[in-house]
């Protein structure tokens, strides 16, 4: 499946952690009622039978409003609950292994820090790139910050759609304007917010500004 670019313009990535004990399930429902435009599950913790759950009643929600659903990481759990593909880090499995299992018609998304490492999973048969972190982040202490400029040149160097990852807020949303991304994924952005709704039209308000300074 080759990703719409436009789906990618607010893409959520989901974090328990900062929910102060609300329904997942109520917070993503919000959120995408609100125009969040691609959601990814994220679940580091959760063992297979309460993630698989989960996963199941998340996807009900992201077809209701027919956004795409990927899930980090978990290949398993992905093919298991139907999801619309998976995300993978540099330290997950291969892109080229998870393309092999979900087969061609599923989305394959890829975090990248580098132009090699881009190109690679591009080659790979990812159909999008997650590129970060953009900014210094809460949610990755460890993260590495990716400069303007290298964003520009994996945006350049690959055919596929790049978003950008990584401390991302409404404040900052247009230092990324000019670099060729196509949207942005935001964590503690919605998620940690108390009106996630609100936030979310800010932020998609924000970034539609900031991807039209592209042209």
């Amino acid at each position: 499946m080759k990703v719409d670019k436009s789906s990618l313009l607010l893409y959520a990535v989901t974090d328990r952690t900062w929910l102060k004990g609300r329904p997942l399930t109520e917070a993503v429902e919000e959120a995408l009622q609100a125009g969040v435009t691609f959601l990814q599950l994220r679940e580091k913790e959760l063992n297979y039978h309460s993630f698989f759950k989960l996963a199941k009643e998340i996807k009900t929600i992201s077809d209701r409003y027919n956004i795409p659903l990927v899930i980090n990481d978990n290949v398993e759990i992905a093919v298991a609950c139907a999801a619309d593909g998976v995300h993978v880090g540099q330290k997950d499995m291969e892109a080229k292994e998870v393309r092999k299992i979900i087969g061609s018609d599923k989305i394959l998304g890829v975090s990248v820090e580098t132009v090699r490492q881009a190109i690679k999973a591009e080659q790979n048969g990812a159909d999008y790139l997650g590129v970060g972190a953009v900014f210094s982040t809460s949610t990755k202490f460890e993260a590495d910050v990716v400069s303007s400029e290298t964003i520009q040149e994996i945006c350049h160097a690959v055919s596929i759609p790049v978003v950008a990852i990584g401390g991302i807020k409404e404040d900052n949303v247009m230092q990324l304007a000019g670099t060729g991304i196509a949207g942005i994924a935001v964590v503690s952005a919605i998620f940690a917010q108390d009106d996630i709704a609100a936030a979310v039209k800010k932020l998609r308000q924000a970034t539609s500004r900031m991807v039209s300074h592209e042209a």
